[in-house]
C-alpha cells in the first residue's frame, strides 16, 4: 500500500477544485493520508510547479504518489501520464512539468489511456478530478503503472537556462520568487565555489548592487538587500523584514550579475 498522496495545484482555495479531488481520492482510497505540497502554483506557471516539486517530492517517504495539476493544456491532446522516479510516484500532465526532477532521476513512464481507472462522467476542463485524482488513488492502493496505460519513452522537459561564467564572473537569472518576495536564481552554491569562492564581487540585481554573500538575510540590517546561499541550495536576493520583489522592482527572468572586482584581496 502507497497511503502518502500529495496534491500540488495552481487552483487556489476560493473555488472547489481541490476539495472535488480529494472527494475522489477518497471515494477509491479512503485509507490515504493526503498532504497539501501547494494550492498557490502562480496560474498556468508550469515552472513555477516543477520548481516547487523539486524541492518537496523527495522528501516524502518512498511510496508516496503526487498528483500534480498545473494544466493550461487540459482537454488539449497533451498527454495524461503517471511516472514512477526513485520508487515514488508522480500523476499529472505531460508539459514539462516534471522537468526538473526528470534530468536528475531515471524513471519509467506510461501515457494514461486506461480509462478503467478514471471517473466514469468526465469533463474536458477538470482532468485533476476526472483523471488524475483517480489514478493516484488507485496507485496509492498498489494498482501498478503497467495497468494504467502504455509505456512513454519521452516526456516534454523545459529547461532553466544555466549560469554563464567567465573570467570576469557569473551572469545568471531570476528563476523564481517566493511569497516573501525573495528572488531564487539558477546559480548554485557549488557553481559560486567554483567561480567565486572567496574573491571580492560585486552582485549586480535590478538597480541595486550588493558588495557580499552573506550567511543569510538576517545578517544585514532591516530594510537592506541581502544575497546568501537559500534552502534550496541556489543564490537568493532578499530583504531583511522586506519584499526583494516589490523594493528591488525585480521580476522573474531578470539577469543577476556577479562580477570579480581585480586588484583586491579575498572577503574577509
Amino acid at each position: 500500500m502507497r497511503n502518502v498522496i500529495t496534491l500540488t495545484t495552481d487552483f487556489g482555495l476560493q473555488d472547489y477544485y481541490v476539495s472535488a479531488m480529494k472527494a475522489v481520492m477518497l471515494g477509491i482510497a479512503p485509507e490515504s493520508r493526503l498532504v497539501d505540497i501547494s494550492h498557490e502554483v502562480p496560474s498556468q506557471d508550469i515552472m513555477a510547479g516543477a520548481w516547487i516539486l523539486k524541492n518537496s517530492a523527495m522528501l516524502f517517504p518512498k511510496g508516496t504518489v503526487h498528483t500534480v495539476v498545473v494544466d493550461p493544456g487540459v482537454g488539449t491532446d497533451r498527454k495524461a501520464i503517471a511516472m514512477e522516479l526513485d520508487d515514488r510516484y508522480f500523476v499529472g500532465p505531460d508539459n514539462g512539468i516534471f522537468s526538473l526532477l526528470t534530468e536528475e532521476y531515471d524513471y519509467r513512464a506510461v501515457n494514461l489511456t486506461n480509462s478503467e481507472y478514471w471517473r466514469t462522467n468526465r469533463s474536458s476542463t477538470f482532468h485533476g478530478r476526472d483523471i488524475f485524482a483517480p489514478v493516484a488513488a488507485h496507485l496509492s492502493r498498489g494498482v501498478s503503472l503497467e495497468k494504467l496505460g502504455d509505456p512513454l519513452e519521452d516526456l516534454v522537459t523545459y529547461r532553466w537556462t544555466v549560469p554563464i561564467a567567465d573570467k570576469d564572473g557569473l551572469e545568471g537569472m531570476v528563476i523564481h520568487i517566493d511569497k516573501f518576495g525573495n528572488l531564487v536564481t539558477n546559480i548554485t552554491g557549488e557553481k559560486l565555489e567554483e567561480v567565486i569562492a572567496d574573491k571580492n564581487v560585486k552582485i549586480y540585481v535590478g538597480n541595486t548592487i550588493l558588495d557580499e554573500i552573506v550567511p543569510t538575510f538576517g545578517a544585514v540590517p532591516e530594510g537592506e538587500p541581502a544575497a546568501y546561499i537559500g534552502s534550496s541550495g541556489m543564490l537568493e536576493i532578499g530583504i531583511n523584514k522586506g519584499n526583494a520583489e516589490e523594493m528591488l522592482s525585480v521580476q522573474k527572468g531578470a539577469q543577476i550579475s556577479l562580477i570579480l572586482q581585480k586588484g583586491m584581496g579575498s572577503q574577509s
